[in-house]
């Protein structure tokens, strides 16, 4: 099960990405593009502190890196959603992602950030036995998105993913804009402005692996140095800084990374 075609109803061809780039910053890299990136605007209810809304730094550095493969598993038009997990057991994640415009590196609201991924035996919904391993199979679970907020943040819930034949732990991503929200919660038609995978610490995976259900993965384990798609690249390839939620793997992690896609 590596990132090549497959056939079936999903748009199963990995889309090869040349031109467009995207930023990605992670840690107190993230932080100040937070904090600097926002053009000044009235506060309003609801709305971040004042220093989220900070003019941009002049002094603001983006870095960039290529967009990624899109896979074989990408379902159109999945649910605009908060959590994804469904009834998925695994380790929770709590994904905290940001968007900004990798020119001005000001937030972009109003944007769908999707993501996909598989469950902690490597299975994706819609593809389920690909990677060995029979489980019902709703079409559905781990996948979703939601819109950005005014800042740029989108906040996603769903469960530590496992790994399937040849690539290492990953969770795909897309992010478009001028999406139509539809009466069935999905979305329809906007534009594309990003396809990438999110990446995680090979040592904390490792903890996660060990432990059930991660553990009742029957397929061998590929790591990030063996990975044919991570380019050891950290935050600029996508890597999420991750923090523990307890004091055990089980008890799970927040994910954060900030994104700057070229909205040109």
């Amino acid at each position: 099960m590596t990132d090549t075609p497959s056939k079936g109803t999903a748009n199963a061809t990995p889309t090869s990405i040349g031109r467009r780039t995207v930023l990605i910053a992670t840690g107190a890299t993230a932080a100040t593009l937070a904090v600097t990136a926002a053009a000044p605007e009235a506060p309003t209810a609801g709305t971040t502190e004042a220093a989220d809304t900070a003019p941009v730094a002049a002094s603001a550095v983006c870095t960039l890196t290529k967009e990624m493969t899109e896979g074989p598993y990408y379902l159109d038009g999945q649910l605009v959603r908060a959590d994804i997990s469904e009834d998925k057991t695994g380790f929770p994640l709590e994904l905290t992602l940001t968007v900004v415009d990798d020119d001005t590196c000001a937030p972009l609201g109003n944007a769908l950030v999707e993501i996909w991924h598989s469950d902690a035996l490597g299975e994706y919904s819609g593809f389920v036995g690909n990677n060995g391993h029979n489980e019902p199979d709703n079409g559905t679970f781990l996948r979703g998105g939601v819109l950005t907020n005014s800042s740029g943040v989108a906040k996603i819930t769903t469960v530590y993913p496992g790994w399937y034949r040849g690539r290492c732990v990953h969770i795909h991503i897309k992010v478009h804009t001028d999406v139509t929200l539809t009466s069935d919660g999905s979305f329809e038609g906007g534009r594309e402005l990003h396809t990438g995978q999110l990446f995680f610490a090979e040592a904390i995976t490792t903890r996660v692996a060990a432990l059930s259900p991660y553990s009742a993965n029957t397929v061998a384990r590929t790591t990030l140095a063996q990975d044919s798609i991570y380019d050891d690249g950290g935050a600029a390839s996508g890597l999420l800084t991750l923090t523990a939620l307890g004091g055990s793997p089980s008890a799970g992690y927040s994910g954060t990374l900030t994104l700057g896609v070229e909205q040109g």
